[in-house]
């Protein structure tokens, strides 16, 4: 069952619209995501053949969600450049430097919706603008609604699992190596992998 109300048949001109079910209409509200329990991730190739992960450490962001119309349900998220991590201190300086990131002069990605729809059972996408080094391009994801559940200590969570592809150099981030044997060192391409776990606002 998802979060959202399916869309009712537009051959259907004589039924009445759809009651919203009283568990979905519940979840409509104001939530803001849990870092302690979200992801933000990536995935890189590395040398044409393997993969590099990381993720962001540091990162605000916030959900409305509206269970009988998706459309009006937004999302916006802040994440702290300088936050990233690899699993290698010398990688995550290059990445924070001026070949990559150059997060002194940009410290801050940005993620706002500008649009949001249900694409029937439990999956969904939402499009945005996504803002790195002062550059913005839209960014579509799909996500796939994982569940609600109070947890112990009385909070209303929501979660969600996303993911999304980008060509860096559509944001101006172009640097790379040549390999002798041909190919690069770091793919163009990257993949987005988001986990994410949201309290409802009292």
């Amino acid at each position: 069952m998802g979060i959202f109300g399916r869309k009712s048949d537009d051959t259907d001109t004589t039924s009445a619209p759809a009651a919203v079910n009283p568990d979905l209409a519940a979840l409509t509200g104001e939530y803001t995501i849990d870092p302690s329990h979200t992801t933000l991730g990536f995935v890189a190739r590395h040398a044409m053949v393997t993969n590099v992960k990381g993720h962001f450490l540091d990162f605000t962001g916030t959900l409305h969600l509206d269970g009988s119309d998706p459309a009006k349900s937004t999302a916006s998220l802040d994440v702290k450049m300088d936050s990233i991590t690899t699993g290698s201190e010398d990688r995550d300086g290059h990445l924070k430097s001026a070949d990559f990131f150059k997060t002194e002069e940009f410290p801050t990605m940005t993620f706002r919706s500008t649009s949001a729809e249900a694409l029937g059972g439990d999956d969904y996408r939402i499009t945005g603008d996504l803002e790195i080094l002062g550059t913005t391009k839209p960014l579509t994801i799909d996500l796939e609604f994982n569940g609600a559940a109070k947890d112990p200590f009385g909070n209303e969570r929501v979660g969600f699992e996303g993911k999304a592809e980008i060509l860096r150099s559509d944001w101006g981030l172009s640097w790379n190596a040549a390999l002798e044997t041909g190919g690069v060192l770091v793919s163009d391409k990257i993949k987005l992998n988001f986990d994410i776990s949201a309290i409802k606002s009292a």
